[in-house]
């Protein structure tokens, strides 16, 4: 340790996180009953309730037992890689409920004048939208290729850094913007944690709707069970740039890197939530406080 920061994981030997406050194991157990959706026949279209909700569901019951409250936390947390934050920065704006403590503390900061010439790049249309309400001047990548510093959540975390995220639908931008930044930083609250990607969320996968359920039968073939994502209406659920979302079941995945390389290689996949290799820094919230985790 360092100054409070567990640097390349050289605390953590095992190949897992450290298990829950209170809890001897992960989220798989608790959902054993929840592995796989229901799908209309031959319409690789999921029936509500989704995996994704079951999933968020189980989370916060998780959440409920801890001490101490989790939202909170995880604005200390955001909040706390809000200080990686310096006047003149271009800063990257995640998507997500995590995500936006971090936005409120910037607002914040350059209404009280302890930031300035601070630039934001939002993630995604819902993002611009918040910072412009919240009074955080805007920028583009057209107009500035390197961002200094991104601050975003995650669905999913590895031991090793490695990311599963598009929960939220913003997979695309966020890793556009992710490539683009020096430093990625990545909040989430513990219950994110995982052995491996894959056990605890699927892979979103952002595909043209021109010839979807071609790359449907694509993703089956390595190993997915691929479910069109609907919105909290039952409609079909569209990014921003007018894409479709398959939510992909691969369970526990044993090569990542492998994995990205087969669906990046295909026409009409626009990205995947398989975010390797990216995130430099983690805070994590959780019933022991926040911890700082740092890649090397």
């Amino acid at each position: 340790r360092d100054g409070g920061v567990e640097s390349g994981f050289a605390a953590l030997d095992t190949p897992a996180f450290p298990p829950l406050a209170g809890e001897g194991g992960n989220c798989e157990a608790k959902l054993s009953s929840y592995t796989r959706p229901t799908i209309a026949p031959r319409l690789n279209v999921i029936l509500p309730p989704t995996t994704v909700d079951l999933c968020r569901e189980a989370r916060a019951g998780r959440i409920r037992g801890m001490n101490k409250d989790i939202s909170q936390l995880k604005r200390q947390a955001a909040e706390r890689a809000v200080e990686f934050v310096a006047s003149g920065m271009v800063i990257g704006l995640g998507h997500g409920s995590t995500a936006s403590f971090a936005l409120q503390r910037i607002a914040q900061l350059l209404q009280a004048g302890r930031l300035q010439d601070v630039l934001g790049l939002p993630c995604s249309r819902q993002v611009e939208r918040a910072a412009q309400a919240a009074g955080i001047p805007l920028t583009t990548l057209e107009a500035h290729p390197i961002v200094d510093l991104t601050i975003d959540g995650a669905d999913e975390v590895d031991p090793a850094l490695n990311l599963i995220k598009g929960g939220g639908g913003a997979l695309l931008r966020e890793k556009i913007v992710a490539q683009a930044s020096r430093r990625e930083v990545i909040v989430v609250d513990e219950s994110k944690l995982s052995p491996a990607l894959g056990t605890l969320w699927p892979v979103p996968v952002e595909v043209v709707p021109f010839g979807w359920r071609s790359q449907a039968a694509y993703l089956e073939s390595l190993g997915a069970e691929a479910v069109l994502r609907q919105d909290r209406h039952g409609s079909v659920f569209a990014t921003d740039q007018g894409n479709l979302i398959l939510d992909c079941h691969f369970g526990p995945i044993a090569h990542p890197a492998s994995l990205a390389a087969q669906m990046e290689g295909r026409a009409g996949i626009v990205a995947h939530g398989l975010f390797l290799g990216l995130a430099t820094d983690l805070f994590v919230a959780g019933a022991g406080g926040v911890r700082h985790l740092a890649r090397e």
